[in-house]
């Protein structure tokens, strides 16, 4: 149980909504803080309005929630998008991290930090292989070089100030709640539009020949809850399944639950600029030391998915 009071930064995210409910599960008081006002329906025992491109604003977050623990995922976390405006990526992911970690040190010096990082800092491996946390950062878009800069914006804190840092490399995760900026959801909600008939038959794609390392959100939720509990301060870990599958594979799979024939078509538009092939990560760390793991199939991730954008797509 986690007798604390907890801050998540971006709390209103993909990934936020589930973590404040694995936090409030353990008995956390939890408080969010994001742009704009609370969603409905997050157990939150406060809001905060908290922009990480503004330190005042941050300063006052924590000055109000007084939190024992903060979990920050406030992000800009597509690397597509990242492309298109690389200033603004980099000013949100890594200035927005030293905002935070410089309103930590004087405002709740003591507190735990978990600095939500990603596996695409990490860059291309060779096929075959998973990825330890002591491999060199070789990130190949705006993205995921402002979330390597993160980390070690982190790293120099918890060095630095003696700030209680624990740092995440986050891989692949997906389920409920994703937008579809991201390849599963946008394939989920495109074959729940086939079926409603709201849209051709055809299920366009992106590069569908890279392999992930992909992980249920819930998982996901669950590992960053444990790190606040039992990671080593200073430690950076995988957030990961440790087994690779192939997008297209995903795609298949997708397209064979479909209630009507569905084509998969490439369309080059939705290619990144640079993308990474292979990429697998290797959860021995997390594992050993908080005893994590991921539990959750992913048949059931991809059918819970398409069962949401199922309902959507239902008349009104």
């Amino acid at each position: 149980m986690i007798r604390q009071r907890i801050l998540v930064t971006g709390a209103n995210g993909f990934v936020g909504p589930h973590l404040t409910r694995a936090l409030a599960a353990r008995g956390a008081r939890v408080h969010g803080a994001a742009l704009g006002a609370a969603p409905p329906g997050l157990a939150l025992d406060g809001w905060h309005a908290a922009d990480v491109r503004a330190p005042e604003s941050l300063a006052a977050a924590i000055a109000a929630a007084r939190p024992d623990a903060i979990v920050h995922l406030a992000g800009q976390s597509s690397a597509a998008l990242s492309f298109e405006d690389p200033v603004a990526t980099f000013q949100v992911n890594a200035l927005g991290t030293w905002h935070l970690l410089e309103a930590v040190r004087r405002a709740a010096p003591r507190a735990r930090v978990l600095v939500v990082g990603t596996s695409e800092a990490y860059g291309p491996r060779p096929e075959g292989t998973r990825v330890a946390e002591d491999a060199p950062f070789m990130p190949v878009s705006p993205y995921a070089l402002s979330k390597a800069a993160a980390d070690a914006l982190a790293e120099v804190a918890h060095r630095t100030w003696g700030t209680d840092v624990v740092r995440t490399r986050s891989f692949a995760h997906a389920g409920p709640g994703q937008t579809t900026r991201f390849a599963i959801p946008s394939f989920a909600e495109q074959i729940a539009s086939i079926e409603a008939g709201k849209a051709d038959p055809v299920l366009r794609v992106g590069n569908l020949e890279v392999t992930r390392d992909l992980t249920d959100v819930r998982d996901v939720a669950e590992a960053y809850a444990t790190l606040i509990e039992r990671g080593r301060s200073g430690a950076a870990y995988n957030v990961c399944r440790g087994e690779g599958v192939r997008l297209r594979d995903v795609a298949q799979a997708l397209a064979s639950r479909s209630k009507v024939p569905v084509r998969i078509e490439v369309d080059p538009a939705r290619f990144r600029p640079a993308d990474v092939p292979y990429l697998v990560g290797d959860p021995s760390a997390i594992a050993r030391d908080c005893g994590w793991r991921a539990t959750t199939p992913l048949e059931r991730t991809l059918d819970e998915l398409l069962d949401e954008w199922r309902a959507r797509a239902r008349p009104a």
